[in-house]
């Protein structure tokens, strides 16, 4: 299994049917997005939308990339964060996520941040091999 790394740069049929699909393994609640969601995804000059090809599945998993600068530097965040269930325990979420570090650090991210539930056991081990640190912060979230 060979994986690429490419970032969407058009929405096509096959990048929707992909979130059809992945969408489901990362949240039992969201709704896929629809063509129209991913277009303004991938229009937006603050996220970069990641795609784990195989050479012979096809698109295997995704990661969003998120820049942005504020006052004291550019930011970066990892969301959404998902490997399909036949591909998993083969590395490629780690491949995604090393192309994503590489990728803020190269437009000058000192940090980046990103949250995962304490049952995704095994996603966690993988961001703390990767260097991940849990902060001595509170998140927030507001719902209106």
């Amino acid at each position: 299994m060979a994986i690429v790394v490419e970032e969407a740069k058009a929405v096509t049929p096959e990048l929707v049917a992909a979130f059809r699909r992945l969408t489901p393994q990362l949240s039992s609640s969201a709704p896929a997005p629809g063509g129209a969601e991913l277009v303004e995804i991938v229009r937006s000059p603050a996220t970069l939308l990641l795609l784990a090809r195989d050479s012979e599945k096809g698109i295997v998993g995704s990661l969003t990339l998120v820049l942005f600068r504020i006052p004291t530097g550019v930011r970066a965040w990892i969301e959404d964060v998902v490997v399909d269930e036949e591909s998993r325990g083969r590395g490629v979420a780690e491949i995604l996520c090393r192309d994503a570090l590489n990728r803020a650090c190269a437009v000058g991210a000192r940090t980046v941040d990103l949250t995962s539930r304490p049952s995704r056991e095994q996603a966690n081990r993988l961001y703390m091999r990767l260097g991940f640190v849990p902060r001595d912060t509170n998140v927030y979230r507001w719902s209106g």
